[in-house]
């Protein structure tokens, strides 16, 4: 150790100084990069992210990347992969392949509409409960756990059978069942948050309520809301397949995923003609792990354990 070295610790502050380093505060725009270079790194989560981004672009570009009209009925009935039909043709002659990209714009919009409709709802109603607190938290604890009580599947069935099936009437079912989990969440980081010195410094500052839910304190909880934006997104894409593949979804001649499989189902088709099934059974594969991959990259990227590591 050096005489100078020796003498710095000597002194009363600077002893405590070392005893006790100023924390570390990291600016945003070094959080957001903290954020992107620990999310890079995880390669499966990078992959799925690719793989997202093509399906997107898949979907807006559908009218142009389809070789065919999808709806467009043909001679050829269920006619094997070919030059002129790359996935065969289904049962009515339509193109396979042309029908599994347009198909891409119904199960994306289901995903990501869906998601952003109740998560607006559930991150304004758990904010809510959680940083009000008393009368008003219990009586929304208590509707969350009514919706939660539910069994969901047969909800959603019973729903769709009274509304009636359709893009927009499934979009506004899965969001309705989907809010209580995600304000169950945020009402849970919003009571851990609302203590912090931060939120009580906003308070004797004079700032409004509002500002220090939105601006201060969800900002801090984005890590667990993001994730399970993810993981909602491929659960929604799920749903819609399973309805669709039980009729109750998207109806033909829109094509979807799900009705794909549905129109699929004979024994057939499973046996003999497997360009009708395995394309969109394995679409729906590599959308649903893509999204979950994200999330698994989010996580860990946010993991407040992992950056101050």
């Amino acid at each position: 150790m050096t005489p100078e070295l020796q003498k710095e610790m000597n002194a009363p502050d600077s002893l405590l100084a070392f005893l006790k380093p100023e924390p570390v505060v990291y600016k945003s725009d070094s959080y957001m990069k903290l954020i992107a270079r620990r999310f890079v790194r995880h390669k499966m989560a990078v992959a799925g992210l690719v793989v997202f981004a093509l399906l997107i672009l898949i979907g807006i570009f559908a009218p142009w990347i389809a070789p065919h009209d999808p709806n467009i009925i043909g001679n050829a009935f269920s006619a094997a992969p070919s030059a002129a039909h790359l996935l065969g043709t289904d049962q009515v002659g339509r193109d396979v392949l042309s029908r599994l990209i347009y198909a891409t714009r119904v199960s994306l919009t289901v995903g990501v509409v869906t998601v952003a409709i109740y998560m607006a709802v559930g991150i304004i109603i758990g904010a809510i409960a959680g940083y009000v607190g008393g009368w008003v938290d219990m009586v929304i604890n208590r509707i969350i756990d009514v919706f939660m009580s539910f069994p969901s599947l047969m909800v959603i069935l019973v729903l769709v059978t009274v509304l009636g099936t359709g893009l927009s009437n499934i979009i506004i079912v899965l969001a309705l069942l989907g809010w209580p989990a995600v304000a169950r969440l945020v009402r849970g980081s919003v009571l851990s948050l609302r203590q912090t010195e931060f939120v009580k410094a906003g308070v004797a500052l004079g700032l409004n309520t509002p500002r220090l839910i939105f601006g201060h304190i969800l900002p801090n909880a984005m890590g667990p809301i993001l994730v399970n934006a993810t993981f909602g997104a491929a659960a929604a894409i799920l749903s819609e397949s399973s309805l669709s593949f039980l009729g109750m979804g998207v109806q033909p001649p829109t094509a979807s995923w799900g009705n794909m499989l549905n129109a699929a189902q004979s024994i057939t088709a499973l046996q003999s003609q497997p360009w009708l099934w395995i394309p969109p059974g394995v679409i729906i594969v590599i959308s649903v792990l893509s999204i979950n991959f994200i999330g698994d990259g989010i996580r860990d990227a946010m993991d407040p354990k992992k950056i101050n590591a």
